[in-house]
């Protein structure tokens, strides 16, 4: 492997290599690493460079020098002392992630290195420290290095997996580590707007990272449609040229990318489901937290005084266990518990795995991830948190009135034939649409002739006619757009769908389901109707005629629509569209832009 990895290299590679490390000639640059819930950013990834116009300027070859002529210790220990350095300046509410090898966690000279003195002499703490664990080293003792990774985790350092997907950085480091942070390939993210797999994967990623606490960092986001698609499946954070490039300097990301993220967020919070767009944080209760150091019959006296069944406990302010009455209960009616507990800290008998959830998860996810905890944790509160610090708790008793309530609320305004959502969904959507200024593209489908079909097919057939036309409708904007698209019934035979994307776009979607609902409405009709292409009928005032077979039409609005000042003003708008659309034969559609 070595002998492959030096044929990339020069004969004076590792004399040029040897005078970067003496003279310590290295360069730090650090990329922003972005929430992608509100575009604040959460920490920086520190990366090194070779000295300007050197040939081991490439971080991937200086590394790859290093490695052929034994000098990965040297190498990485300057580039993480000249982080650390050039970093005491760093916002002390953001993280500096750093780059380590696995294999050097139980080298003496490492742990050295990263004694607190060393970090207050740069102004910094373990507690702004994540580790980001790289791929380089297959790790063979998991246990010692478990054991070796715990040090540092115990001193308040935190810790993340790089490259999950690749390498050696799969679901096994994942199980073993336990990690604070999951960084996601950037192969996974590449285009991953436009592959169904790749987002089903990530999916995945999100719900293992809800149900256990991590965080989820998707590396390499370089378009705006992959940045669209990863806050559509909930990922946390990521960092990539699209956001900003790294830089010498903790700079900002841009305004107008900062926008986009709140824009994205915020559409996806409000436009799809209603219990989608419910938080958690709307039904917390900002009950008392408690330091780690607390004793026991302190928490016993709040419990007494107080109808609280849980408390959150906190270290430097950041939730690290619950404490439940009962679990403190058993603990002093053991043998001797009043006596060995009631003077001790409660961290002696907190759970230290509590569920903790971010305070913008939905209700219904929440919901989920609660049931599916072990049988003795179940009915155990939930810690909310905004911005990593404590916020309150929800009780499980609290959480499934909500979740039952909202059901039922959602219920009600669903269809009863097509089961999608209704007048009130659908006038909320379009109201949200008008209040957060979203530019997008609301579409209305009407069927031609349906009125006529009914008549003489009966109102059975024309029932799954709707169906039908339900069915068609859900399915291609789920293909087209899984994570941006709602879609309503108004009633009879009138459908609304809200999509934001490009005008383009929405109008690829018009086409398929043109395409997809004429190739099937045939099959609703015998055969003398097929072949003709009309039906042979007397419409509702007495004339005999003969009318086309049911065709759709559809009639769009693209663009922003803040100067529209309720539904009503939109459903006028598109009514003249519609108006046009049907007096086109057969199926048909416009989107029109607004001016």
């Amino acid at each position: 492997m070595l002998d492959k990895l030096a044929s990339i290299l020069k004969h004076d590679d590792e004399e040029e290599l040897e005078n970067i490390i003496e003279n310590k000639n290295i360069s730090t640059v650090y990329q922003p690493i972005v929430s992608l819930l509100d575009g604040e950013i959460i920490g920086y990834e520190a990366l090194s460079r070779g000295p300007k116009d050197s040939p081991l300027q490439n971080p991937d070859k200086l590394f790859t020098a290093a490695q052929v002529y034994n000098k990965t210790w040297e190498l990485e220990q300057l580039c993480r002392i000249k982080a650390i350095e050039r970093a005491a300046d760093i916002d002390k509410n953001k993280y500096l992630f750093i780059n380590v090898d696995p294999y050097i966690f139980k080298d003496e000279k490492f742990k050295k290195g990263f004694t607190k003195e060393f970090l207050e002499q740069h102004n910094m703490s373990p507690d702004s420290i994540i580790f980001e664990i790289t791929e380089k080293t297959c790790i063979e003792d998991y246990k010692s290095f478990r054991q070796a990774l715990n040090n540092y985790v115990e001193q308040g350092y935190k810790i993340a997996i790089d490259d999950t997907g690749s390498g050696y950085s799969g679901l096994k480091m994942l199980n073993e580590t336990k990690p604070h942070y999951v960084k996601i390939d950037m192969d996974l993210i590449r285009n991953v707007n436009e592959d169904f797999f790749k987002q089903s994967l990530l999916e995945c990623f999100v719900k293992l990272s809800e149900a256990t606490n991590m965080k989820l960092i998707a590396e390499g986001i370089e378009t705006e449609e992959e940045l669209k698609t990863l806050i559509n499946l909930g990922v946390y954070a990521g960092q990539g040229f699209f956001l900003s490039r790294p830089a010498g300097n903790f700079l900002d990301i841009q305004n107008s990318v900062k926008n986009l993220i709140i824009k994205c967020r915020r559409f996806k919070e409000n436009s799809y489901y209603n219990l989608q767009s419910n938080y958690i944080g709307e039904i917390l209760i900002q009950h008392k937290s408690f330091d780690v150091s607390t004793q026991c019959g302190k928490i016993k006296e709040y419990f007494t005084s107080s109808e609280n069944m849980g408390a959150c406990i906190e270290k430097d302010s950041l939730p690290v266990g619950l404490i439940m009455k009962h679990t403190l209960d058993s603990a002093l009616a053991t043998q001797y518990g009043v006596a060995i507990f009631t003077k001790r800290p409660v961290h002696l008998v907190m759970d230290t795995k509590p569920l903790i959830v971010d305070y913008h998860t939905p209700v219904n996810e929440v919901s989920r991830i609660a049931m599916s905890r072990k049988p003795e944790k179940i009915y155990d509160n939930i810690i909310v948190t905004k911005d990593d610090k404590y916020c309150g708790i929800v009780s499980i008793k609290s959480l499934l009135n909500y979740t039952t309530k909202l059901e039922c609320n959602y219920a009600r305004q669903l269809n009863p034939l097509t089961e999608l959502p209704g007048n009130t969904a659908i006038q909320d959507n379009v109201n949200k649409i008008i209040k957060n200024k979203l530019k997008c593209c609301i579409l209305y489908f009407d069927l031609d002739n349906f009125k006529i079909y009914n008549d003489n097919y009966g109102f059975e057939n024309g029932d799954r006619i709707l169906k039908y036309t339900a069915q068609v409708i859900q399915s291609n904007v789920k293909m087209l757009f899984p994570f941006c698209g709602f879609i309503g019934h108004v009633g009879g035979d009138d459908f609304v769908s809200i999509i934001e994307s490009s005008i383009d776009e929405c109008e690829n979607l018009c086409k398929e389901i043109v395409m997809k609902f004429d190739e099937g409405i045939l099959n609703f009709f015998n055969e003398e109707d097929k072949n003709n292409k009309y039906i042979e009928a007397i419409d509702r005032i007495g004339r005999k005629g003969k009318f086309p077979i049911t065709s759709i039409s559809i009639a769009g609005v693209h663009g922003e629509f803040s100067h529209f000042l309720n539904p009503e003003e939109v459903g006028v708008f598109v009514a003249a569209i519609k108006k046009e659309a049907k007096h086109i034969a057969g199926s048909s559609y416009i989107i029109r832009e607004i001016c």
